[in-house]
């Protein structure tokens, strides 16, 4: 199977008219795309190689699902509709049973969010997924990592700290009881992008940022653009490890000090944290419920430059959390 015989048979869905949003797509040297009118583009890319960002053994529809999500995420945290994106996929074989199902995983996804496929690049190499997506927000309304402000509740969407769990069960680190492995394994390789939370927080929150690389990494990137610092509750933080409510007295879970470790600087969860005023929790707690997406507040934002971890007692916690570095 040639090149474009792959693009026609897995990526080409023929019979489906133009959009409003892509006027033309797959099949052009450029695709088209039409954002709303009073609207900007707001535009993402994310790269995901085999052995660095999943393993050689992950379902090919899950993986799919999930080039798509950690994109989507993107837009979610900026506030953004999803519109379309690109696909550039390097591939050591044509096989067609893999490609079916990526396909299967990732066109679901697309679907459920309107999100449709523009264009993209095949090329034989090593397994590597780059995806580009485009969306739009009304001019001006956009979330931002610079909007935080002291006084601020911070706030995370979801759980944190399960995708890095599972990891830890295919490290060989730890182990855990099937039942709790796999719910781990489906936030590791089937995150939610929280797309539709990130549109209601729109003249809600004051900034926002979708927890990739672990919480802490990714929270310190909104200090540092508004100039602010935070105090965390590490025990309101902790209970967002959704093992911990499927596990009866904790059965079956690896020590404390891994769990918040795994919520501290876990990555991969794909979650929205940001931040609000004090007096717009109200407004914080109907776009969660307007969008079917839990939200805890976990911290506060503060003038004086630094994230402070507390523990239950509000004594600062010791020891240091490193989220994850692609070079480091």
């Amino acid at each position: 199977m040639g090149e474009f015989e792959l693009i026609d048979r897995f990526f080409l869905r023929r019979g489906r008219p133009p959009s409003a949003q892509v006027p033309l797509g797959v099949g052009d040297d450029c695709a088209l795309l039409a954002p709303s009118p009073g609207h900007e583009l707001a535009v993402s890319c994310d790269m995901l190689l085999e052995g660095r960002h999943f393993l050689s053994t992950v379902d090919p529809e899950r993986l799919g699902h999930k080039a798509l999500a950690v994109n989507l995420s993107d837009l979610a945290a900026c506030g953004a509709r999803p519109l379309a994106f690109t696909l550039a996929l390097a591939l050591p074989a044509a096989d067609e049973p893999w490609l079916a199902a990526f396909a299967r995983g990732l066109f679901a996804l697309a679907d459920a969010h309107g999100c449709e496929l523009a264009g993209g690049d095949t090329t034989r190499g090593p397994l590597a997924i780059c995806i580009t997506v485009f969306g739009e927000v009304p001019r001006g309304q956009a979330l931002l990592r610079s909007g935080a402000r002291a006084g601020d509740d911070l706030w995370a969407s979801g759980t944190l700290g399960d995708a890095r769990l599972a990891l830890e069960v295919f490290r060989g680190k730890v182990s855990l009881p099937p039942s709790l492995f796999e719910a781990a394994r489906e936030r590791l390789e089937r995150p939610t992008p929280r797309v539709a939370l990130g549109q209601a927080l729109r003249g809600v929150a004051s900034a926002a940022i979708d927890v990739s690389d672990g919480l802490l990494g990714d929270l310190g990137h909104v200090l540092r653009r508004s100039g602010a610092g935070a105090t965390l509750d590490t025990s309101a933080t902790l209970e967002l490890l959704a093992a911990r409510r499927h596990a009866a007295g904790g059965e079956g879970l690896p020590d404390a000090r891994l769990q918040l470790d795994c919520v501290l600087a876990g990555g991969d969860d794909y979650e929205l944290v940001f931040t609000a005023p004090p007096d717009r929790r109200a407004a914080v707690q109907a776009a969660a419920a307007a969008s079917a997406t839990p939200v805890s507040r976990i911290g506060r934002i503060e003038a004086e430059p630094g994230l402070r971890l507390l523990d239950a007692d509000g004594r600062a916690l010791p020891g240091q959390y490193r989220s994850w570095d692609h070079f480091a």
